[in-house]
């Protein structure tokens, strides 16, 4: 499929900016981050005309006639196309809609919104809607289903989900995505795609991948895959006949498979490395349009998606030497011995004066001669392109009846006959992440949030600082530094503030403690780590530092800066968490599979100078913990905190299990609502955590007086907004039946009925969730 890359051309202001063609090809239409619908006669037209839409435009759709924009607004709005004139608005969101598309037909239109709904508006009357509701995060994408009877949607809370339009009900859901809080911090814009026609897979890009789903068994059935694609998926688009699928990555790598054959037969990169954010198909199949992050229109020309093109073929008795080289100069060697093309694909210059000299006008697709190896004048000679897509045999001569036809019915089969079972695939281990911290790639974010204070770093353009706030000015004052070591994770005690950055090509990984507590004046010490080993999570305790490195190792310093231990660990570092004497590691045990984690816990403790370890299985996935017991005895109750909501302790009396304690999402009002939680008395029997309206994580904007109202909150029967701010969760949203078992549990525990548990500690959410 040899094509021709046009160069780029200004098309909006810096920006999100998304590109289709009209239903002829004639037109091809842009908007951007500028606000303007640009409707080009070509890629050529320097004088296109405008529409505008809005302060921003985030996404338009169009459909026999009418052109629909999503904008600044909180709009979805409608024009006449090509005129332009405003037509009226489809439907409203409390939020910015995000995406917007046509069924089929043209008489419905789906829209998503960072509002984290759903709605499929008729366009003949924009009063009969219907809204999906069941995301937990802002909408990425929407698609319909070829044959108006599904809805597709993939959403910034990892999911992927498939609706029944009719009775508004999700059919399936996939967690495939990473999670993340809004869509300027989501990895892909994951825009969907399903088949058209046969309307028989839906296609979903899924990090580097894009996998295939069968419309109906909902079964993962393929995935195509391309070496050169490095950096996520974000937006894909099916060829009219539905053959083929062409997908553009963050890192500017456009890709065309051939569905059938799963290989990839086109390859082109951004001329700049810019960010695809838009693509379309031209109705004949023969022009790609893309756009980039920078605002910038581009054209692919000359693809070709003729079925024969990819079949085998038999030349004609009569072909003459030219006609014989037009075949064996089809490119397809170019796709197995070139990887990615960054120029024009090459073409054939014919000599005038040398018409019959073949040689002097073939240019080699490689740069060096090709080996024909065929006999010119052997009639029954094959063309050697069919082996390039994967066939592996010759048809039979009696097939050569209906060499001249077209079609699928006369092609070479280009899949295998015998199906290929892939087997349950393993889950991606989950990365290393700090406790009681929110995302790293948050310019404004907390670095450490629990029962002493609050760490939190900016780094933007004006400011790379820390800043560091006790809820008991008597443990000491704040604290403000400069952030010029590239600090990325910190933890903070009634002794010591601890803090880490990664290391660089010049600089090793660097562990920092300012020991506010010291006696002497020598309050802050500094270690640098051995080349090629990095921090990847750490922890305080009474007395203590832990540090867990790239290399397996845990390295245990004293307070006062003096390593006292280093052991390796079983597994590579998931997150630890520390309090008093006990020191608790959650670390990979194994690969999981089906989104499974396979995670161990490790306790360690030293009372009176007796070290002990021991190990527990953890039975659900851990991402953010934070150590929650908060009395100064070795007696910890030992948590976690998944992300949705569930709090367990570790039940020592059977058999290390986990029991369920609370549930913090069925106590918020909405679900874009979320609980932070800091910490965990025992007694009184209280959660304390952060409300989080419409966000997974506190702003940094909250002050500490909100987490200073928790902690002395009062036990209730159920949670209850004070008039301070805090909120109390109490273990009573248990169901009735295992409310009871835990509070007496509780209760032996604190009457010396049970030996002391040994087991873990956390605050966590799944593997495919943003770190906390």
């Amino acid at each position: 499929m040899p094509c021709e890359r046009k160069p780029m051309r200004y098309g909006h202001s810096e920006g999100h900016t998304e590109v289709c063609f009209d239903e002829t090809g004639k037109f091809i239409v842009t908007c951007g981050n500028d606000g303007d619908v640009r409707i080009w006669e070509g890629l050529d037209d320097d004088d296109p005309k405008f529409i505008t839409v809005g302060e921003k435009a985030y996404s338009l759709a169009l459909k026999n006639g009418k052109l629909v924009t999503a904008s600044s607004n909180n709009t979805v709005q409608i024009h006449t196309f090509p005129d332009g004139d405003p037509d009226g608005i489809l439907t409203r969101f409390t939020t910015n809609a995000t995406h917007v598309t046509f069924n089929s037909s043209g008489s419905r239109v789906a829209a998503g919104s960072s509002d984290f709904m759903v709605k499929v508006v008729e366009v003949a009357d924009s009063s009969q809607q219907k809204t999906l509701r069941g995301h937990e995060a802002p909408v990425l994408s929407v698609t319909f289903d070829p044959k108006d009877d599904f809805l597709a949607s993939a959403s910034c809370d990892g999911s992927v989900i498939v609706w029944s339009i009719e009775e508004q009900t999700q059919v399936i859901s996939w967690p495939l995505l990473q999670k993340t809080n809004d869509i300027s911090n989501a990895k892909s814009l994951c825009r969907l795609a399903w088949q058209p026609r046969e309307a028989r897979f839906l296609a979903v890009p899924v990090e580097t991948k894009v996998h295939l789903y069968e419309r109906g068994s909902w079964s993962h059935v393929s995935t195509l895959t391309d070496d050169l694609l490095t950096q996520p998926i974000n937006v894909l688009a099916w060829s009219p006949c539905g053959q083929f699928l062409a997908a553009g990555s963050v890192g500017g790598v456009l890709t065309v498979w051939d569905v059938n054959s799963k290989l990839s037969v086109e390859r082109q990169k951004h001329e700049k490395g810019f960010t695809v954010c838009g693509l379309a198909w031209h109705p004949s199949g023969s022009q790609i349009a893309y756009t980039d992050t920078e605002g910038c229109l581009g054209l692919l020309d000359g693809l070709s998606t003729s079925t024969s093109d990819t079949s085998t073929t038999k030349a004609p008795a009569n072909t003459s030497t030219k006609d014989y080289d037009d075949l064996f100069d089809d490119d397809d060697d170019r796709l197995m011995d070139e990887g990615l093309s960054d120029t024009n694909s090459p073409v054939k210059k014919p000599d005038p004066g040398h018409e019959e000299d073949d040689d002097d006008f073939l240019m080699p697709a490689t740069g060096r001669v090709r080996n024909r190896g065929v006999i010119l004048d052997d009639e029954n000679s094959l063309d050697t392109g069919s082996l390039k897509l994967g066939q592996d045999r010759f048809r039979d001569e009696e097939d050569d009846d209906v060499t001249g036809s077209t079609g699928l019915n006369t092609a070479a089969p280009l899949v295998p006959l015998r199906p290929v079972y892939e087997g349950p695939l393993p889950t991606p281990p989950q990365k290393a992440f700090q406790s009681g911290s929110t995302p790293a790639h948050l310019t404004h974010r907390f670095m450490m949030w629990n029962s002493v204070g609050i760490v939190r770093c900016y780094n933007d353009e004006q400011d790379n600082a820390i800043d560091i706030e006790f809820h008991d000015t008597a443990v000491h004052h704040a604290m403000h530094l400069t952030n010029s070591l590239g600090h990325i994770m910190a933890d903070l005690s009634q002794e010591a503030v601890l803090l880490a950055c990664p290391s660089t090509d010049e600089l090793a990984s660097k562990l920092q403690c300012l020991h506010f507590s010291s006696w002497d004046t020598n309050k802050e010490w500094m270690v640098d780590l051995p080349k090629g080993e990095d921090v990847r999570t750490l922890c305080l305790g009474q007395g203590w530092a832990a540090v867990a490195t790239s290399m397996q190792m845990l390295r245990l310093f004293s307070i006062g800066g003096v390593q006292k231990e280093i052991f390796s660990l079983p597994g590579p570092v998931v997150c630890m968490a520390g309090h008093g004497e006990q020191l608790l590691i959650v670390y990979h045990q194994g690969r999981g599979f089906d989104g499974e984690q396979a995670l161990g816990v490790s306790c360690c403790s030293s009372v009176k100078g007796r070290g002990r370890s021991s190990t527990v299985n953890l039975s659900h996935s851990l991402s953010n913990p934070t150590c929650p017991g908060l009395d100064s005895q070795p007696r910890v109750p030992l948590a976690t905190w998944t992300s949705d909501g569930v709090v367990r302790m570790l039940n020592r009396s059977l058999g290390n299990t986990w029991t369920p304690v609370c549930n913090t999402r069925e106590t918020c009002k909405s679900k874009s609502d979320h609980y932070w939680v800091v910490g965990m008395h025992e007694n009184p029997q209280q959660l304390r955590c952060i409300p989080c309206k419409g966000s997974r994580y506190p702003h940094p904007a909250q002050t500490r007086s909100r987490h200073s109202a928790l902690q002395v909150a009062s036990v209730s029967d159920h949670h209850r907004e004070r008039t301070d701010g805090g909120t109390v969760l109490a273990f009573s949203p248990l169901p009735k039946p295992l409310q009871l078992p835990v509070l007496q549990w509780l209760r032996d525990r604190r009457g010396g009925a049970e030996s002391v548990p040994e087991g873990a500690a956390g605050a966590a959410h799944e593997d495919v969730c943003t770190v906390l």
